[in-house]
């Protein structure tokens, strides 16, 4: 490769986007040096070198009634980047999953002569599935992270890369769990410890925080030596968590807050509960028992339910292709039947067993060296 320096735009949304961004860029560092990036990402991307152009934050928003309360906000970042790359175009411009934002950038960009790649195939296999055709027009290759993923693209004429999922890179196949209690100092070593995961955006955490609270009191009336590891993303979530502990009077509850160190609280658990997203299949990839949650607004719900084509949203049981375990969500999200879900999985050690199989087949097949397979596909488009 010359030695010019190549410019790649890219765009994350979220938490989850951040770290597949960062693990991308340094695996392009690798095959081309000469190699600048700049736009949105969070603190990983921003390690690796990126130029930030907008606050991620400003892109975390989900469910139909939150994007369209920051509408305006939105159209504006995506106005300000579209005329910014136009007038300065990129060698390549890479979209981080968050489609809703995305696609649409990608398609004015396209349409003037540049190169978009889109990395995290949007779920058309479970919803809106008319979105391929506009995937078509504004994508010039899809990077999937799931296998069953390549063909949809195929049969529609969009070149795809199948790169597997770069946290069955990162995860250990056999998480050492005796090891991690004993790290967090977890004592009795006979107490059942149970993760809980309340999302890492501010309106998630919002609309489970008191469900979970309620939860692990019902799950301390059957296991008085249970303990409760809840990971935090931000300081904003832990404020909100915190708070609800207060309104609830629970601050007697063996509750630890961590400040990150979700996987180290999954690896540390009997039980998950989590809320619907990347979390469930970290879980899974960790090998741990889990039930999934969620709740959003009631309109949202409903939109996104008339729109839904699996009978399951969380990612263990979209790729098993069955359900492996529950989903207990929006109105039957109540505190009982949560509890009553985590004592039946933990209680079952033939449950657990059959979880880990799944899961470790799970592992295997989607340890691809990820970050490297997307570099190697995005390669041509640098030369």
């Amino acid at each position: 490769m010359n030695s010019t320096t190549k410019t790649i735009a890219m765009v994350a949304g979220e938490a989850s986007g951040d770290l597949l961004g960062s693990l991308l860029m340094g695996a392009i560092k690798q095959v081309a040096p000469n190699v600048r990036f700049i736009g949105i990402g969070g603190p990983k991307m921003q390690a690796e070198g990126m130029e930030i152009l907008f606050p991620m934050e400003k892109l975390a928003v989900n469910g139909y009634l939150e994007v369209l309360r920051h509408y305006r906000e939105l159209v504006g970042i995506r106005r300000d980047l579209r005329e910014r790359f136009i007038a300065q175009p990129p060698d390549i411009f890479i979209g981080v999953d968050a489609p809703d934002f995305n696609l649409d950038l990608e398609l004015a960009l396209k349409q003037h002569g540049i190169t978009t790649v889109h990395y995290v195939s949007p779920s058309i296999w479970a919803w809106r599935g008319e979105r391929i055709h506009k995937i078509r027009q504004a994508v010039s290759h899809i990077l999937a992270l799931f296998p069953f993923e390549a063909p949809l693209y195929q049969q529609a004429g969009v070149p795809v890369s199948y790169v597997g999922h770069p946290l069955a890179d990162i995860l250990p196949e056999v998480p050492k769990r005796a090891e991690m209690r004993e790290q967090m100092r977890i004592m009795p070593k006979s107490a059942k410890v149970f993760a809980f995961l309340p999302g890492s955006r501010q309106g998630e955490v919002r609309r489970l925080a008191r469900t979970y609270i309620e939860t692990a009191k019902l799950i301390l009336q059957q296991l008085p030596e249970a303990q409760f590891l809840v990971p935090l993303a931000s300081r904003e979530t832990r404020t909100i968590f915190e708070n609800e502990i207060w309104k609830q009077e629970a601050q007697q509850l063996p509750i630890t807050l961590l400040f990150g160190h979700a996987h180290d609280a999954m690896i540390a658990a009997d039980g998950v509960l989590v809320a619907s997203g990347t979390a469930t299949l970290e879980a899974a990839l960790l090998k741990r028992p889990m039930v999934i949650t969620y709740k959003m607004s009631g309109l949202s719900y409903w939109l996104a339910k008339r729109k839904q084509y699996l009978p399951y949203v969380g990612l263990p049981n979209i790729l098993a292709g069955k359900f492996v375990v529950p989903e207990i969500l929006q109105d039957d999200a109540t505190p009982e039947n949560l509890a009553q879900a985590l004592l039946n999985l933990i209680n079952s050690k033939q449950a657990v067993a059959e979880l880990e199989q799944i899961f470790t087949q799970m592992h295997q097949t989607l340890r691809q060296d990820t970050a490297q397979k997307a570099a190697a596909a995005i390669q041509p488009y640098l030369a």
